[in-house]
Parts: structure tokens; C-alpha cells; sequence
């Protein structure tokens, strides 16, 4: 099973009790560590973490650079800790404009955990759906002004190839919080048809009890993908 998690509400989580949104996103983080123990607990195979879209450049100057000071610590010094648990880390997103110890930092988790056939961790940095798509265009672009391939092998299958994610199985369930009810560029061609389930608690709230219920209602939905399930189908040819 793939779960993809857009972690919203952490600055509002922080401004209704009065404190910085800064602190907000430090508890956020310290909230990732105890659903992805939990995630692995379940024997979810992989989980997306929406971390920081490309619209996140825009926040304050304050708030990303509290978040990059998260980053480093949180990339050097605890996760590297889901190493001794098994766990691949892999990256989607253009990491090229984090500064280059972020950078230095994302490389060694990815390197150290790369062999680790435990639960797969990915981590959306300076993501967007639709950024990814256009990256995907272009690498296939280039094939074809190279002489490669030829516009006629190009197929959902073949573009899928080119995307940042081409490693990882479409989720099977992306889940929100803090009440928001979009996607908000994430994961745009993978999730035509997962399951969406929004939360109205803030990420810093949302409690292994929240995952349990929000994966309760996963399994009590028919997924068609398009089509029919078993008993309509049957209904209709009667």
C-alpha cells in the first residue's frame, strides 16, 4: 500500500495558540517521526510526504529559513535513525535550490538507505505535480530531437517512465489534513485514481488514531478505477 500525506495546518496549529509558526512546523516534524514509526508498525510498504511544494518559496523569509534549520536537523540527525529500522529513503522534486548542505544532507540519507528493503520513505522537496510533468515533457523531448524514439511510443506507461516518481507504485490513498479539501500539485498524474481522504485536525493533531480511522474508510470503499465493480457489473449484464 502507498499512502501520500499533504502535512497542512502546522503554521495555523501554532497561531491559534499564540506561539510562532516556526514552532508550529517543529511540531509537525516531531509528529512525522511518530506516524511514519506507526506506518511501518502497519506494514505500509511506502508513504510520500508532501514536505515543501514549490509554492512554498512565496512564505516569509523567517518561516523558510525555519524550515531549512528543520531540514538540516531532521535530514542529518533523525531520520538517518529509520536506517537502523529498514527504511528507503528516495526524493521527487527539484532539490537544486535548497542550500548545498540540505543538499549534501538529502544525497547521504538517500545513499545510506538506498539498499534498505524495509518501508520505502519519499520525500516531496521543492515538489509540484505540475512542475514534475513538465520535467518528464522535456526528458522525453530530448529523446525525440536526439532520434531515440519517435513520438508514436509515447503512452501513459512510457511518460510515466520520466516522472520524478517512475520508482514508486501510484498512492493508493493520499490523506490531508487541517481540513482542506484539494491536492495542491501533488502527485497530479499519480493520484487519478487514489482515494482522498481530508482530516480536519492540523498535521501537529493528527494522531495514530486518525491514521487508523482515515485507513478504516480506505477499506471500506470499492475502488473501480474507471469501471464497474463486480456487482454492478453483474447488474448490468442481467
Amino acid at each position: 500500500m502507498h499512502i501520500g500525506f499533504i502535512l497542512d495546518g502546522n503554521g495555523r496549529w501554532a497561531s491559534i495558540r499564540g506561539l510562532p509558526r516556526a514552532l508550529g512546523h517543529k511540531k509537525g516534524a516531531e509528529n512525522v517521526e511518530i506516524i511514519l514509526r506507526e506506518c511501518v508498525n502497519l506494514n505500509i510498504k511506502h508513504v510520500t510526504l508532501y514536505a515543501f511544494s514549490t509554492e512554498n518559496w512565496h512564505r516569509p523569509v523567517y518561516e523558510i529559513k525555519a524550515l531549512m534549520s528543520l531540514f538540516k536537523y531532521y535530514l542529518n540527525k533523525k531520520l538517518t535513525q529509520l536506517h537502523q529500522e529498514n527504511v528507503k529513503v528516495s526524493i521527487v522534486g527539484d532539490i537544486s535550490p535548497f542550500p548545498k548542505i540540505i543538499q549534501k544532507y538529502i544525497k547521504n540519507l538517500v545513499d545510506l538507505t538506498k539498499d534498505n528493503e524495509g518501508m520505502s520513505l519519499t520525500l516531496a522537496l521543492n515538489y509540484g505535480g505540475r512542475a514534475e510533468i513538465v520535467r518528464a515533457a522535456r526528458r522525453i523531448g530530448s529523446l525525440i530531437s536526439r532520434g531515440k524514439i519517435s513520438e508514436t511510443e509515447i503512452d501513459e506507461d512510457l511518460f510515466s517512465l520520466y516522472l520524478d516518481s517512475r520508482n514508486l507504485p501510484d498512492p493508493d490513498l493520499i490523506i490531508r489534513t487541517a481540513g482542506e479539501r484539494r491536492l495542491s500539485n501533488f502527485l497530479l498524474w499519480q493520484s487519478a485514481y487514489s482515494e482522498l481522504y481530508f482530516s480536519e485536525n492540523p498535521w501537529p493533531d493528527f494522531s495514530i488514531k486518525d491514521l487508523k480511522i482515515a485507513l478504516s474508510d480506505y477499506h471500506s470503499r470499492t475502488r473501480k478505477f474507471g469501471s464497474l465493480d463486480k456487482t454492478e457489473s453483474l447488474k448490468r449484464r442481467m
